[in-house]
């Protein structure tokens, strides 16, 4: 069975795909960061909109 990490280095190799992907990145890990503070930390949202993670990716998300 294939696994999602040998599916992305597969897709990686596309060099369209790669730029997109990376373009993408810091908007994904943020979402990351609040899912995982979400579990662990039980993070309320209020608390979450103060991660400067969450901030960033907010002022990534406007200048497009």
């Amino acid at each position: 069975m294939i696994t999602f990490d040998d599916m992305l280095n597969e897709q990686m190799k596309d060099e369209e795909f790669r730029k997109e992907y990376e373009a993408i990145k810091p908007e994904m890990d943020a979402i990351r960061k609040i899912v995982d503070s979400r579990i662990s930390e039980k993070c309320t949202p209020d608390k979450i909109t103060k991660l400067p993670e969450v901030n960033c990716a907010q002022e990534n998300t406007k200048n497009k």
